[in-house]
């Protein structure tokens, strides 16, 4: 497709030809609530109206405030060849969403746009893009949270094609539009932190990336790709006998938060034994269909813990906590340690491990082995992925773990590999979205849905809020 210069400053886009997706209508991925259809003038006119630089965003313009809608913001500009301008069809909620507003973090400025997921229509591209075109309907995690102009809450937001997925016709646009930020964290969890190689799964369709490969990849290209705040733990699983492999344990504490629920499906297909502490009263059914190999009840979590333990021998090496601080605590102690092999040592020392030292040609069978000392995270550690708060006392033998999320964003050949799976995943049903909940007028509609979020409302729990920003554009046709 030629590329012709826009009237807009600094950035090339792609003529208003779109591509063949939008030579007849295009049903917009019903889902269980509602259908949309949207048409090729439709999409011209989003791009007629971005054309005049003024959008519909909400914002946040204090801590601890309600966001506030601002009628006449600018429409956000493409700096970038990567990037490409969205726009937004569809707003997944997420609880940092209410979080970051009320509890005041992970707001780099004021005022602000938040959201962190999002689907639409990709609506222009810049100069040597080839992997999307004008008319691609896709969902996009915003893991970039400190760059405004790939916020949620707008009408338009940037992306760039790696950060990208296309959503298949027959997949719900609302559904995909839940499911980025979640996936994304039990994809970095599983694959960077864990080490788990997604190439290996069970079926032959839906092998995705390596990703302690591509990391090393890039960083052996450049030592510097890697942020240097995330770099420890982009690498953490370099010793191949330190990664979870195909019949080992892992336990998931919050299996029905999506990204749990994600976590699950992914491990699974990877041919991990999960286990899944959630409200099984609740949840269970949903759990088991997706694959548990266990279930764990959540309400009493000293028998949680004895059920763990037992069922895995007190072998269990991998866990991930997606609920808080609190329950990460509680689920370190189902984690195999040193002790569990050997007796605690009467040093008050815990950061070494003692092993007879091998013999030399100088030393004979009978004489009494020296003290040999390897740090703990060169031994078979066990490692707890903490998605919301690590423990503040923590146990020796066990390696703490946060999401590096913005090596999503930051490194091309990272995201894209992601992007690329999910897009496999979604092609071939291998991963089952979030079920989802409809909220009701558009922009003007995301504070009491935040609220909902935030008072813990019975109606969302194990699903996900989503925003349709089409029904306040009077675009909708419910069929």
């Amino acid at each position: 497709m030629a590329a012709a210069v826009s009237s807009r400053p600094g950035i090339c886009s792609t003529e208003s030809t779109l591509h063949s997706t939008f030579t007849r209508k295009l049903r917009l991925h019903g889902d269980d609530y509602r259908s949309h259809t949207l048409s090729k003038s439709h999409v011209e006119d989003y791009m007629s109206r971005s054309s005049k630089q003024k959008q519909r965003a909400l914002l946040l313009n204090a801590p601890r405030e309600q966001y506030t809608l601002q009628t006449e913001h600018d429409i956000p500009i493409l700096t970038h060849r990567d990037e490409i301008l969205i726009k937004v069809l569809a707003i997944g909620l997420n609880p940092i969403d209410w979080k970051s507003a009320a509890y005041n973090f992970g707001i780099p400025a004021l005022p602000w746009i938040n959201g962190r997921d999002l689907a639409g229509i990709v609506i222009q591209t810049s100069e040597g893009n080839s992997r999307l075109r004008v008319g691609d309907v896709v969902l996009v995690p915003s893991t970039d949270y400190r760059d405004i102009r790939k916020a949620a809450f707008q009408e338009y937001a940037v992306t760039t094609h790696f950060n990208a997925a296309i959503i298949p016709t027959k997949t719900s646009i609302h559904a995909a539009a839940s499911v980025g930020v979640a996936y994304v964290a039990a994809a970095f969890a599983l694959g960077i932190s864990f080490g788990l190689d997604f190439s290996k799964t069970q079926s032959g369709n839906c092998r995705g990336p390596n990703l302690v490969q591509v990391i090393k990849d890039v960083d052996r290209k450049d030592p510097h790709a890697i942020p240097a705040d995330v770099r420890d733990e982009c690498l953490s699983c370099a010793n191949t006998s330190s990664r979870i492999k195909h019949g080992d344990w892992v336990a998931i504490w919050g299996a029905s938060t999506t990204s749990g629920y994600i976590a699950l499906q992914l491990a699974k297909l990877c041919g991990l034994k999960v286990i899944c502490v959630a409200d099984v009263a609740r949840h269970g059914p949903k759990l088991i269909q997706a694959g548990a190999d266990l279930l764990v009840d959540r309400f009493d979590t000293n028998r949680a813990i004895q059920i763990i333990r037992g069922v895995t021998k007190g072998k269990l090496r991998f866990a991930i906590d997606t609920v808080d601080k609190g329950t990460a605590t509680i689920l370190q102690n189902a984690l195999s340690t040193s002790d569990d092999i050997n007796p605690p040592p009467s040093s008050s020392s815990s950061s070494v491990v003692s092993y007879p030292a091998t013999p030399t040609s100088s030393s004979s069978a009978e004489s009494e082995p020296q003290p040999h000392t390897l740090p703990l995270k060169d031994q078979q550690s066990s490692h707890l992925l903490c998605l919301s708060g690590t423990p503040k006392e923590r146990i020796p033998g066990i390696t703490y773990h946060t999401v590096p999320i913005k090596v999503f964003h930051s490194t091309a050949a990272v995201g894209e590999s992601l992007m690329a799976w999910l897009e496999q995943l979604m092609i071939n049903d291998a991963l089952v979205l979030p079920e989802v909940v409809h909220a009701a007028g558009g922009l003007e509609g995301i504070n009491s849905a935040l609220q909902t979020l935030r008072e813990g409302s019975e109606l969302v729990s194990g699903k996900r809020m989503v925003v349709d920003l089409l029904e306040s554009d009077g675009n909708a046709v419910t069929v």
